[in-house]
């Protein structure tokens, strides 16, 4: 047994949880997933904890795109144990005769996986801590360490220069416009039915203090899937609504989203947004879309016929938005390789369009960015070879070391798409990482 445990019995999880986190940044990798209470609703029944912690690395790896994922089945196969990391976009490079020339301003390797020495997994007020045999000496003091933590993340020499972060686009409105008519052109030739296009928001030479900007974030949004990862200089600070893709057993699940309707204050308005929202033609078509893309990705690794789709459009209305999400399920025979189902679905549809490749293709050549860890993936895999990875959007990314820090936000367009109201719901997804930045003290 590679994993020595001990179950406890929290008063204050919440608590703990701040603590617990504030005590890892002493680590150089951290991954932290957390569900925000949403794996205990109905609409997030696939869930085996409530949030997770892995800290420190035993053995790691991290490679560009060529070949990865090769070396990632080599690596998890050798460790046999949990992994945590992320799939970059541009992996798709190794799947495919693609490319990645635009402008990196982060840096972040194609894919980083690390076996964590130390795991902590929360489900409502249990807490499993998991270490690895040859540290579990160092449990009894690690515990003790953290419930002495003192409950505060802010560092004062960071504030004054959050405070006056100015965050600028990568593309003007009226480029944006010229890029999106251009992509309406490649529709309206028949090219493609559906792309996602994206835009850049950054900052240089900044200081933020990560976990408070993540902590704001996720404040924000307390979204079903958020995120906080650090390998060394670089940061993820993720409020992500949307599951890539999960395996459980032999089935696997995928929960694409697209289309996106602001919240209103007033409960009756509020559903009102939510029902037009529903029946929109335009926002309905663009989420089957992807759906069929997603049924026909999973198909390569089914069992014949066990594709279904478990919910269509359905509404999930989270903090600031209310969003249509589909389930689609497979079901995969027992001995079906884990990165094998992860490669036939990458990158996830919903960040892509369809057809596929040729959606990536116009992306590369309209987008000013390297989209890196935007619209890749961040989670874990376990020892009995299951997996589940969220689809990075509605994220902050930070190198610290060059003092950058961007997200990106996007959107589908197809033939029904109108310039200025797909500029607008960037606007709209853009806002909750904009008040994280800017708004630290609040």
């Amino acid at each position: 047994m590679k994993r020595i445990t001990k179950k406890i019995q929290l008063k204050q999880p919440a608590d703990f949880k701040k603590k617990l986190l504030l005590w890892a940044q002493q680590f150089d990798k951290i991954v932290w997933l957390d569900s925000n209470n949403f794996s205990n609703k109905k609409n997030q029944n696939y869930a085996n904890f409530d949030a997770v912690l892995a800290v420190e690395a035993e053995q790691m790896l991290e490679c560009d795109f060529k070949n990865a994922f090769d070396k990632l089945k080599l690596f998890q196969s050798k460790i046999n144990d949990y992994i945590f990391g992320y799939f970059g976009y541009d992996l798709k490079n190794d799947l495919e005769n693609l490319n990645s020339n635009n402008f990196d301003g982060l840096e972040f390797s194609d894919l980083y996986f690390f076996q964590p020495k130390r795991l902590f997994f929360f489900s409502g007020n249990s807490l499993e801590i998991c270490y690895l045999r040859q540290y579990s000496n160092e449990i009894e003091s690690d515990l003790d360490k953290i419930l002495k933590t003192k409950n505060s993340s802010k560092d004062l020499n960071t504030i004054s220069e959050i405070d006056e972060i100015k965050i600028s686009k990568r593309i003007s409105k009226d480029h944006y416009f010229k890029k999106l008519n251009n992509i309406l052109d490649h529709i309206h030739r028949g090219d493609i039915y559906e792309v996602n296009f994206c835009q850049e928001f950054y900052s240089y030479n900044i200081i933020i203090d990560p976990l408070s900007v993540y902590q704001k974030l996720n404040k924000i949004s307390s979204p079903p899937f958020a995120a906080f990862l650090k390998t060394d200089d670089q940061f993820l600070l993720s409020a992500s609504p949307e599951r890539f893709v999960r395996r459980q057993g032999n089935q696997i699940i995928s929960q694409p989203i697209k289309g996106t309707a602001r919240r209103h204050i007033d409960p009756i308005e509020d559903r009102k947004i939510a029902d037009i929202l529903e029946k929109d033609s335009k926002e309905r078509a663009e989420n089957i879309m992807i759906v069929d893309l997603v049924r026909n990705d999973l198909s390569k690794t089914a069992i014949k016929g066990s594709v279904h789709v478990e919910e269509l459009c359905e509404i999930h209305t989270f903090k600031q938005v209310h969003q249509l999400v589909s389930t689609v399920i497979s079901r995969v025979e027992k001995d079906t390789n884990s990165i094998d189902i992860i490669k036939s679905l990458f990158p996830m549809g919903s960040m892509t369009g369809a057809p596929k490749i040729s959606a990536m293709e116009i992306i590369e050549e309209e987008e000013e960015t390297k989209r890196g860890l935007y619209s890749g993936a961040v989670g874990y895999f376990t020892p009995d070879n299951d997996f589940d990875f969220n689809v990075v959007i509605r994220t902050v990314l930070y190198n610290k070391t060059k003092k950058y820090v961007s997200f990106s936000v996007g959107g589908a367009i197809t033939s029904k798409s109108n310039p200025e109201s797909e500029y607008q719901e960037c606007l709209l997804k853009a806002r909750a990482m904009i008040d994280a930045l800017q708004n630290i003290n609040n």
